[in-house]
């Protein structure tokens, strides 16, 4: 049994996607930029910066039509990303668009219709200081 780093181990608030098919959905973050940090027959761990993200595969679970949730990644140029999701020709929730509250971000959903948000922190916005 492989188990994971100490890093990935006592990550708080680590969010798992459960997929159909792993080895798709491996390609598709992959070529997103996540990295791959350790897998098994049936589970992976990725892993963006400091981050991660659980890919459980379930071959019996029926795919979304739509994401009902979605993870935000935040990123420092959002056309790199938008870009490498044009090369995947992944479906489009939401193109990129500037929100009132000081990001620009798009939704693309993974194989299995879970919704991955991109977000930039614009120049511009205004953050308050804790």
């Amino acid at each position: 049994m492989t188990i994971g780093s100490k890093a990935e181990l006592s990550a708080q608030l680590v969010l798992e996607i459960v997929v159909s098919k792993l080895n798709n959905s491996l390609v598709f973050y992959k070529a997103l930029g996540f990295e791959l940090e350790r897998r098994s027959e049936n589970f992976a761990v990725l892993r963006w910066h400091t981050r991660y993200i659980f890919l459980l595969e379930d071959k019996e679970r029926r795919p979304l039509n739509a994401s009902v949730a979605n993870v935000r990644v935040l990123v420092e140029n959002i056309d790199v990303v938008w870009e490498r999701a044009g090369k995947l020709h992944a479906d489009i929730e939401s193109p990129p668009n500037v929100q009132p509250y000081g990001i620009r971000d798009f939704t693309i959903l993974d194989p299995d219709g879970f919704g991955i948000r991109f977000a930039e922190i614009l120049p511009s916005a205004q953050v308050k200081e804790e």
